[in-house]
């Protein structure tokens, strides 16, 4: 398998595809409950701009009950699709890294022993185990999460535009700032996981070769050399991963920031625009503040779900390869 180096490889996820096909319908179901989730999570805060501008301000406290009841209707599906797309995304990867796994092994058992000669052992572990299971967090947190955040995302923009453009354009100045701190920190985040899957390898690798030659590394009393590359290893991998840390503590405060400055400058404009006679209701207010969130936190996760999805798409092009020898 090729290491295109583009954002993503289509024929590489359809070839992955080919182990879904078994479990169809639960893939199928899955879209669906994406789609539905993202309708019922956009619902709640409208109805609540409604409760607060038609009942609670006229002082319509039978309406307002009746509103707080769909409230917790709609809030009611929202936790039952999420409780529904979060199972079966999962189920669905693991069903598939099963059966991935079945065939890897049974490739591996089939090799000529010309192949581990100049194969590590350790190395073919870390693809059987941890690469594999990496794959699973496509389904799980990858994929079908992206899927469900544009989803909510492209609503709560329809719904702010019909709503008032004017608010929507204080929340869209935003979106600059957090694309490009998105966009730096997905590039970050891409080059400093392919760093930790090599260091998980090596680590692997040198872990399974000294403990299946323990006699030969005790009989040439080499203890204190071999833990000496023990400790060299395992502080690139103690590095590689806190350099994910330290890539998350400036992103994540950031995002934090500039959706704070937004509500502020909801605030702003509102009160300002009442006191120059354009009305801004206080439900619309309530609105948009509670959509700004729901527009900027899937916006804010989504580069880490881009990595997840980089990062299983990376373990699938090892898996594949191998697949490839004969």
């Amino acid at each position: 398998m090729s290491k295109a180096k583009t954002f993503f490889d289509f024929k590489l996820f359809r070839a992955l595809l080919n182990y879904v096909k078994p479990y169809k319908s639960t893939y199928y179901f899955v879209l669906s409950a994406a789609i539905l989730l993202s309708v019922f999570s956009n619902l709640t805060p409208y109805l609540l701009k409604i409760t607060v501008d038609d009942h609670i301000r006229l002082g319509n406290y039978d309406g307002t009950l009746k509103m707080t009841l769909l409230m917790f209707g709609a809030l009611f599906m929202e936790v039952l699709f999420q409780f529904l797309f979060v199972f079966y995304a999962n189920w669905l990867g693991q069903k598939v890294v099963k059966d991935l796994r079945v065939d890897l092994f049974r490739k591996i058992i089939h090799f000529k022993m010309a192949y581990f000669d100049t194969t590590a052992v350790g190395r073919l572990v870390t693809r059987s185990v941890n690469d594999i299971e990496t794959i699973a967090s496509i389904f799980s947190q990858g994929l079908f999460m992206i899927i469900t955040d544009f989803l909510k995302m492209a609503l709560v923009i329809i719904v702010m535009l019909a709503v008032d453009w004017r608010l929507s354009l204080i929340v869209f100045s935003i979106f600059p700032v957090i694309i490009y701190a998105t966009r730096l920190f997905q590039k970050a985040m891409k080059n400093a996981f392919e760093e930790v899957r090599l260091q998980v390898a090596n680590l692997n690798t040198f872990v399974q070769e000294r403990i299946s030659g323990i006699k030969i590394v005790q009989i040439f009393n080499r203890e204190k050399v071999e833990e000496d590359k023990f400790n060299e290893i395992n502080t690139k991998h103690r590095d590689a991963w806190l350099r994910t840390v330290w890539i998350n503590s400036i992103f994540f405060p950031i995002a934090e920031i500039s959706g704070s400055i937004c509500i502020g400058l909801l605030v702003w404009y509102g009160g300002i625009s009442n006191l120059n006679g354009i009305n801004i209701s206080i439900g619309t207010l309530f609105l948009f503040i509670t959509m700004s969130g729901l527009l900027f936190r899937p916006l804010r996760q989504i580069a880490d779900k881009f990595n997840t999805l980089q990062m299983g798409m990376v373990a699938v092009d090892r898996i594949f390869t191998i697949f490839e020898n004969n």
